[in-house]
């Protein structure tokens, strides 16, 4: 994989690449299929589960996710002729070569009509099966975009312009999917109810915590949010006024009782439906701190569950190089201080950026003047918010680069236009689409 970090300290340069191609490996998708999936003399093993094939009249791939097309992949590889066919959608350009599972391309991380037409296909052939067969999930992070049915009464369009005012509020990734789940026909368990057959789902976690419920919005997971849940997130963000009116009314009927609500925790539905997560962020945060100790840092692992303002946890992770350089807490250099998770971005400009770039913009002033202390953050998926960077670095010197090219950061933080600024600054990780997803990564190197 080709990774391009802006940065003029050759040094950091090249221990970020390594690091960051350590963590890559460990969330490779196929080779977390190859780890977790085993198949010998017409048994399937999957971690420490197995099934009996013979059993099984059929046996179909479904799924979605910036991941599920390697997943897919790989899945053939393991189960050749056995696997009759399928269909599993991808983010555009992901789209890999399968002999016998269909892959389809679709919009992220608003859906689009495609979203919809892979939705209604995949509903048809569950419902095609029957008790005999078995369905083999893959699931990664994306799919809650790639696939989607609108409830009855809703259009696509007011799912869209739902989730823009969804993805700009600052919610978190579980709040965003409490309000789709219960805007869909499929999401929230909903799925499960389209087939009679066994289900095993194969997951490649993108939220802290690995909650199926919550992973592509859980289409065949219990769910235990309600509709009183999904209009809770819409009043602390205060999008319930701006959401269509056909979405509003329609969260008003579920929670009078007049639409059911997702299927819940226990009932019968799921008990033929497993799960399996094959991988997580923290496999990808352990993995660079082996690769950092190898390197000659000293290592330390904060946490993999990292919530919050990108802006905020910037500010403190700037806080906390500057402490690193100045008295060795928590870590004393040569360090490396990890942390995975999903921050958010509460969007007030007409800036382009990312998670990841703003976090690392929020912590420039704190190390500003400091020698040989950098701040990064990146998304596995190789793709920050609605631009071509994963993700960004800035080091001692950011803020004074930024005043030689006029470029002020004041305003770049005001306007959420972390892009901008990074693009005529420096400072910019570029990896390319990744084809795995499993959160962020946000660090320090202190040198």
């Amino acid at each position: 994989m080709s990774i391009r970090i802006d940065c003029p300290d050759k040094n950091a340069r090249t221990m970020l690449k390594q690091l960051l191609l350590a963590g890559l490996d460990a969330a490779d998708p196929e080779t977390a299929i190859r780890r977790a999936v085993r198949v010998r003399n017409n048994r399937l093993r999957v971690g420490t589960r197995e099934y009996n094939l013979s059993g099984f009249s059929r046996i179909v791939c479904i799924g979605a996710g910036k991941a599920s097309g390697a997943m897919a992949v790989a899945l053939e590889r393991q189960l050749g002729s056995r696997v009759e066919g399928g269909l599993v959608v991808v983010t555009d350009g992901q789209a890999g070569k399968t002999k016998r599972i269909h892959l389809i391309e679709a919009r992220h991380p608003v859906p689009d009509h495609r979203s919809e037409q892979a939705a209604r296909r995949m509903v048809r052939l569950l419902e095609s099966l029957s008790e005999r067969d078995l369905v083999l999930m893959v699931l990664s992070g994306g799919a809650s975009s790639l696939l989607a049915a609108p409830a009855v009464g809703l259009t696509l369009k007011e799912k869209q312009l739902t989730t823009r005012l969804l993805l700009r509020s600052g919610a978190t990734v579980q709040e965003i999917n409490t309000v789709r789940k219960h805007l869909s026909g499929i999401k929230g368990g909903r799925l499960a109810n389209a087939t009679s057959a066994t289900v095993i789902s194969l997951i490649l976690s993108d939220v802290p915590g690995d909650d199926p419920a919550t992973i592509g919005s859980g289409p065949m997971a219990p769910d235990p949010s309600t509709f009183t849940d999904a209009k809770r997130v819409l009043d602390a963000y205060g999008i319930r006024n701006r959401i269509p009116l056909a979405v509003r009314r329609h969260v008003d009927h579920g929670i009078r009782g007049r639409i059911p609500d997702t299927p819940k925790p226990g009932e019968a539905l799921f008990s033929r439906i497993q799960h399996h997560v094959i991988g997580n962020n923290r496999a990808v945060i352990e993995r660079m701190a082996k690769r950092a100790r190898a390197l000659g840092l000293r290592p330390l692992i904060l946490t993999t569950t990292l919530s919050g303002e990108a802006r905020d946890m910037g500010k403190l992770f700037g806080n906390l190089a500057g402490e690193m350089r100045g008295s060795g807490n928590p870590v004393k250099p040569p360090a490396c201080l990890l942390a995975g998770g999903e921050l958010t971005v509460t969007v007030k400009g007409k800036g382009i950026g990312g998670r990841a770039q703003e976090f690392a913009l929020a912590a420039a002033p704190s190390i500003d003047g400091l020698s040989r202390v950098f701040v990064a953050g990146f998304g596995t998926d190789g793709i920050d918010g609605p631009t071509t960077a994963a993700g960004a670095i800035v080091d001692g010197r950011t803020i004074s680069r930024a005043k030689q090219k006029g470029v002020s950061f004041e305003a770049a933080l005001r306007a959420n236009d972390s892009y901008r600024f990074f693009h005529r600054v420096g400072g910019h990780v570029v990896t390319g689409p990744t084809g795995t997803n499993v959160n962020d990564v946000y660090m320090i190197l202190a040198l």
